[in-house]
């Protein structure tokens, strides 16, 4: 694998090459990702999954349609707030067709940009090859065909995301708070990032995505939907999605919460301590349970709180003083960051895992250019243990892998692994230093 210098910045971002093969296969990969969502809209009997409820929500809105049911006990279609419904009206009014292509294009420009955001944060210092530039792409390609194939935003939720803490080092902490709260507004879960801003005090960052989620969700939707109309909306949305847990499940998706396809914390400690059924999102399939213990849902959720706690408070204890930064530290922090927003979502379908690129491609920076041979050995291995795991998921294997959390298992490796190197780093690399390659990143990330 080649990791030659190259004479670009290695936190410079670089455009796609039409002389590179690697980036000519990438746009082959697009198309064809493309054609997959397109062929069947155009030659066979329409795209399925979710793009024909973006289409639908796009249409109630251009309509003056409700986009929830008054009755919160009636099924949910559309489960996101209203301003996708308000971003989607304007492509839905084309048709699908053109609808199904942006979101196509999207998903291809948030794939590459992924991509060079995740290297470019590396705090390694050094600007990778060719394959170690493409090589968390072609470990993830598989959740990247989820995204395109199912219509789900999440690649585009990371590429904002990541873009965020990247504009966030470079200063601008109140476009960073905009794309944190656009995110949010989007899909909830990345709201997961407000109390890591609040802990490193970036309270410019604070304040604008605070300030910003609230514009997105009440001001936004406004004059296309009405004040009062879009506020009943949203409170409407959040009684049913976040306001209401029990037993059963929540988010208006029960039958998906406690099965197999969940990995998040919360579903798999349930599953481990309860005798729920992880074959519910079937029931063709007979009831399979796997709890090691026997507790009441009460209980189980003191666990899940109790594990929580204890996985926030080790995150905090490892993250490095002020006075100890360096562009190493923070990128292995908010990678490990990555990781716990991806599994704190009540719900992580497999497709949600597609947010452990970046702390992939921090690790593979630390096996490609680490000055110690055994670590470099051990990130590798990390990693291969991390990438075993994930291939768990693929359909000739049980489902009762993804029921453990063969995923959520993937992940507490890079964990681990990140938390390692913030603990162990080069001796070289002392606070402000990072091997004397460049300034600390947490100069940069004051406000």
């Amino acid at each position: 694998m080649s990791t030659l210098n190259s004479p670009i910045k290695p936190d410079a971002l670089r455009a796609l090459s039409l002389r590179a093969p690697l980036d000519l296969l990438f746009l082959f990969c697009c198309v064809l990702l493309t054609a997959d969502v397109l062929v069947p809209e155009i030659f066979g009997h329409g795209k399925t999954k979710d793009y024909g409820l973006w289409y639908w929500a796009g249409q109630q809105v251009l309509d003056g349609a409700p986009l929830y049911p008054d009755n919160l006990s009636e099924y949910f279609e559309f489960i996101y707030p209203p301003l996708p419904a308000i971003l989607l009206a304007v492509p839905s009014w084309f048709g699908k067709i053109p609808l199904y292509l942006l979101l196509s294009v999207l998903n291809a420009v948030a794939w590459w940009y992924t991509g060079m955001f995740s290297n470019a944060m590396t705090g390694s210092g050094r600007t990778p090859g060719p394959w170690l530039e493409a090589l968390p792409a072609l470990i993830t390609v598989t959740f990247v065909f989820d995204m395109f194939d199912l219509g789900q935003p999440n690649l585009l939720l990371l590429a904002m995301m990541l873009w965020g803490f990247w504009s966030l080092q470079h200063r601008r902490p109140w476009f960073a708070g905009f794309l944190f709260a656009l995110a949010t507004a989007i899909k909830v879960f990345p709201v997961a990032a407000l109390p890591y801003l609040v802990w490193r005090r970036q309270w410019a960052a604070v304040a604008a995505m605070i300030a910003f989620t609230g514009i997105l969700l009440y001001v936004v939707p406004a004059p296309i939907r009405g004040f009062e109309r879009n506020a009943a909306e949203v409170r409407t949305w959040y009684q049913a999605m976040v306001g209401s847990s029990s037993e059963k499940g929540f988010g208006q998706r029960d039958e998906q919460n406690w099965s197999w396809v969940n990995q998040s914390i919360i579903a798999v400690t349930h599953r481990l301590v309860r005798p729920v059924n992880y074959n519910q999102e079937d029931p063709s399939k007979p009831p399979r349970t796997m709890n090691v213990i026997d507790v009441d849902y009460r209980t189980a959720n003191w666990i899940v709180l109790a594990v929580s706690a204890l996985i926030g408070l080790a995150y905090v204890v490892v993250m490095p003083r002020r006075e100890r930064r360096t562009p190493r530290s923070d990128a292995e922090e908010l990678g490990i960051l990555f990781c716990l927003m991806t599994v704190a979502s009540p719900l992580a379908r497999q497709y949600y895992f597609m947010w452990l690129f970046f702390p992939m491609a921090v690790l593979m920076h630390r096996a490609a250019f680490d000055e110690r041979a055994n670590v470099r050995l051990g990130t590798w291995i990390a990693l291969a243990v991390a990438g075993l795991l994930m291939l768990l998921s693929l359909p000739w294997f049980p489902t009762a892998f993804q029921a453990w959390g063969n995923n959520l298992a993937a992940t507490a490796v890079l964990c681990l692994a990140l938390g390692w190197h913030i603990l162990h780093p080069p001796v070289a690399a002392g606070p402000g230093d990072a091997a004397g390659l460049k300034p600390s990143v947490s100069d940069r990330f004051t406000s």
